[in-house]
Order: C-alpha cells, then sequence, then structure tokens
C-alpha cells in the first residue's frame, strides 16, 4: 500500500527541522493589569529575564545552524530577523498554542495563566530545527519553582 508508505515512523523523524514556536510564561510577582511604578518595574524586569533568555536560546540554537528568533512582547515584532513589520500577538499565540483564557481590557487583551491569573508574562521564541535539539536546549536551563 503506497500510503503506508508516506506514514513516517515517529523514531525516523528526529532531526527532523521542524517549525516550532516554544511558548514561555514567566509568573509575575504582581498582577499585571494593575498600574502604577511597581508594576511598570515589575514588567521590565520580566522583560530582561526573557530577553536574556531568547536571546541565548537563540544564539545556540543559530550555532548550531538553525533560525531561530524571539519575540520583543513590548512591540510584537522578532528581534533578530530585520526589515520584517509583521506583529505577533503573545496573547493569541497562547490562547492559540496553550489554550489559555483571554479577556478584553478596554483595546487590551489580558491572559489569564490557568495557576497564575494575569500575573502572568508571555513571551514566544520560533525556531526552524529538531524537536529534539530544541527541547534539549530548553531543558537545560534552570526552571523556577512555582
Amino acid at each position: 500500500d503506497d500510503d503506508a508508505m508516506d506514514m513516517v515512523d515517529s523514531n525516523e523523524s528526529e532531526g527532523r527541522l521542524e517549525l516550532l514556536a516554544i511558548p514561555t510564561n514567566q509568573k509575575a510577582l504582581k498582577d499585571l493589569v494593575a498600574i502604577g511604578d511597581d508594576i511598570e518595574k515589575e514588567k521590565d524586569r520580566l522583560l530582561n529575564v526573557f530577553l536574556n533568555f531568547g536571546r541565548d536560546l537563540c544564539q545556540k540554537l543559530r550555532a548550531k545552524g538553525y533560525w531561530a528568533d524571539f519575540i520583543d512582547p513590548c512591540s510584537g515584532l522578532p528581534m533578530l530577523t530585520l526589515n520584517c513589520n509583521k506583529v505577533y500577538s503573545e496573547v493569541d499565540g497562547m490562547e492559540c498554542l496553550l489554550n489559555y483564557r483571554a479577556y478584553s481590557a478596554g483595546f487590551c487583551k489580558i491572559l489569564v495563566h490557568p495557576k497564575w491569573g494575569s500575573a502572568v508574562y508571555p513571551a514566544t521564541i520560533f525556531a526552524h530545527a529538531p524537536v529534539d535539539v530544541a527541547n534539549e536546549l530548553v531543558k537545560s536551563y534552570p526552571t523556577p519553582q512555582t
């Protein structure tokens, strides 16, 4: 049967390049819907943690010969791919990729994490790499206790 020949055994898929979305969510110390200097400082802290992680992970993937980029959560634009003006919505991404809920607050969509509510900072990395390579690199980073 020709159709059976087209099926790929899961072991054979190792090493195959795939377009990957790597969603990240950091637990914020405060509810990020609130307003104030302390909220802005918390957002800046979370942004810097993600930018350092995203830059480092993408550098490691690129050093292995794969394409990778991370999204600036503030602008929705890729950080490494220049001349791209397509905006990526982190909230929409988390809704689609992780089935998280969101609600509208004026012109802003608020992500609701299943455990942390709106005390969450979403950000995404994209890569064109084998799943096992990306997985191994991601798992090499420490994960905070939640």
